[in-house]
Parts: C-alpha cells; sequence; structure tokens
C-alpha cells in the first residue's frame, strides 16, 4: 500500500494559556516616557523588593535584632561620653582652644615680641568681665600655636642640619625631638613644684607654663638658622641675641602674672618674703632658657 505522508501543519504560540516563568534575560528595565528607569528596578539591576531588600526589611522588622541595635548604640554613647568625661577632668577642651584662638596677624606681632622685645610698653593682660581675651585679641596673652609649630619648625631645621652634615638618621632625629619634648615638661613639673611647695599663688595654668617655655623654639630656630647661615660666629651671635631677647620676655610676662596675685599671700605668716620667692622663681626661669637652647642646638652646627 503506498502511504501519502501529509505536512504537518506548525502550530503558532499558543497564547491563550499563561506562561509558568517570564523570561526576563534579556528584557530591559521597564522605562517610562521620560526616558528613566521606572521605581521598580534597582540602580544595581536587582528589583526593588528582591531577597536582599526582603532580608533587610526582615532584620529591622525583628524585634530582637532591633533591641540589639539600641542596646548598641546606647553602650557607643555611654562609652563616649565615659572618655569625653576623662579627657575634660585633666585637660579642659575649652581652655585649650582658648591657646589656639589666633590669626595670622597676632602670629606675626607675637614673633617680632619674641625676637625685639625691648621696645613693648604693656604687658598686661587683658581681661573682658573676668576672662582673658583671646590671643588673637591682646598679644600679651599666651598661645600654644606659636610652641606647636615651632617645635615642628625645629625638628624640621634639626633633620636638614644633620643632613648637610652627613650625620642624619632617624634615630638621630627622634632622639633630637624626645630630648627638646622632654625638656619642656620638666621646666613645667619643676616650676609646679616650686610654686606648690613655696605656697604661691599664681594666675598660671600648666597651659601658661607650656606656653611660655615652648616660646623658646622660636629663639631655637633662629640660633640654628644663624649657624648655618654664618657658621660658629653667626651660631653665638644668634644665641646671645636670642637668649637676651627670651630672657626680656619672659621676665616681663611671668612678673605679670606671677606677681599679680600678692594679694592672696598678704596675709599670714612669711608674707614678706612671697615676692622675693616670686622674683627668685621668675629669675631662675628666665636664666635656664640660655642653658637649654645652646644644649638643645650646639650639637646641630658645627
Amino acid at each position: 500500500r503506498n502511504f501519502q505522508t501529509k505536512p504537518r501543519a506548525r502550530a503558532g504560540p499558543h497564547t491563550g494559556d499563561p506562561l509558568l516563568f517570564a523570561d526576563t534575560s534579556s528584557a530591559a528595565p521597564p522605562m517610562n516616557n521620560q526616558g528613566y528607569y521606572t521605581p521598580g528596578y534597582s540602580i544595581g539591576g536587582a528589583p526593588v523588593g528582591g531577597p536582599a531588600d526582603a532580608g533587610v526589611n526582615n532584620l529591622f522588622a525583628d524585634p530582637i535584632a532591633s533591641a540589639a541595635m539600641m542596646y548598641g548604640s546606647s553602650l557607643a554613647n555611654q562609652g563616649k561620653e565615659i572618655v569625653n568625661k576623662e579627657i575634660s577632668r585633666y585637660v579642659s577642651v575649652n581652655k585649650l582652644k582658648y591657646f589656639f584662638a589666633v590669626d595670622s596677624k597676632y602670629v606675626m606681632k607675637k614673633l617680632l615680641l619674641l625676637v625685639f622685645p625691648y621696645t613693648h610698653q604693656d604687658w598686661e593682660v587683658r581681661y573682658h568681665r573676668d576672662t582673658p581675651l583671646t590671643p588673637r585679641h591682646d598679644v600679651n596673652a599666651p598661645d600654644l600655636y606659636i610652641p606647636s609649630m615651632a617645635f615642628i619648625t625645629y625638628i624640621l631645621l634639626a633633620g636638614m642640619a644633620l643632613g648637610i652634615q652627613k650625620r642624619f638618621s632617624p634615630e638621630v632625629l627622634g632622639l633630637c625631638a624626645s630630648t627638646a619634648l622632654v625638656w619642656v615638661v620638666i621646666e613645667v613639673l619643676v616650676m609646679l613644684l616650686c610654686l606648690y611647695i613655696l605656697s604661691l599663688h599664681s594666675d598660671l595654668s600648666i597651659f601658661d607654663l607650656f606656653a611660655y617655655s615652648g616660646y623658646k623654639y622660636v629663639g631655637m630656630i633662629f640660633t640654628v638658622l644663624g649657624g648655618l647661615l654664618f657658621g660658629s660666629d653667626g651660631y653665638f651671635v644668634a644665641l646671645t641675641w636670642s637668649s637676651c631677647a627670651l630672657m626680656f620676655f619672659i621676665v616681663r610676662s611671668l612678673k605679670m602674672k606671677i606677681l599679680s596675685s600678692l594679694s592672696h599671700d598678704s596675709m599670714g605668716a612669711g608674707a614678706t618674703a612671697k615676692p622675693r620667692l616670686r622674683l627668685y622663681i621668675t629669675v631662675a626661669t628666665a636664666a635656664f632658657q640660655p642653658l637649654i637652647i645652646y644644649w638643645l642646638t650646639s650639637h646641630l652646627v658645627r
């Protein structure tokens, strides 16, 4: 028997029943008329409301996780408050800000005063409602900006001087920096101890002492520069000038700070001897400055 095979007609796609899975592998996110992506898709390509967002929402919706996050946040805040409280017990941030309240005009005037203080007449620190004016408003007010910057400049200048003489090494530079810093700390501690042992009241705070003690770095920079530019003769000339200027500055400044509290010691036994003790401490502090300047700069110039 002859069988004839009839060609089967291919059926078109059945559009009546819905597809089980939508093919989105090549489809771009839908766009609106203005050409922007619809909110149903995120920038990274994952649709908003997908598994990732569901996990985050579940995390925030979980009361245990929310309570743990709130407890951790409260612990962090409490720890921050405790740290700030402990720091404020020893270092007052507001007082520290006062010593850095400077501007360029004040810095120029103070540097000129440190280098040439002999023509300055008024050394009294000005007050406004029992509060001393900030350094930017009073050139006589002590600051910590100039000592800090002068210390950094001194270290850089010491490194340059050692490099010129082929003696530079990180150990030598670190020893130079630590020695300069330790001597200032020792000077401040000795002066505090003297004021405490002799029961002398003064308007000096520990920041004031660090400021006046740190002004020697300006003289040290001037001395090292004189030695590098003009040799040993220039070094000793600069040392003499900076030492005399710093001693004059220290005596006039500390005299206004220490002797301004004589009214506290006007009563009691030994009151007549305390002005002399104050004067001795002031002169001893000033006389110590040339020695420490020479000690910290002589090895840098040869």
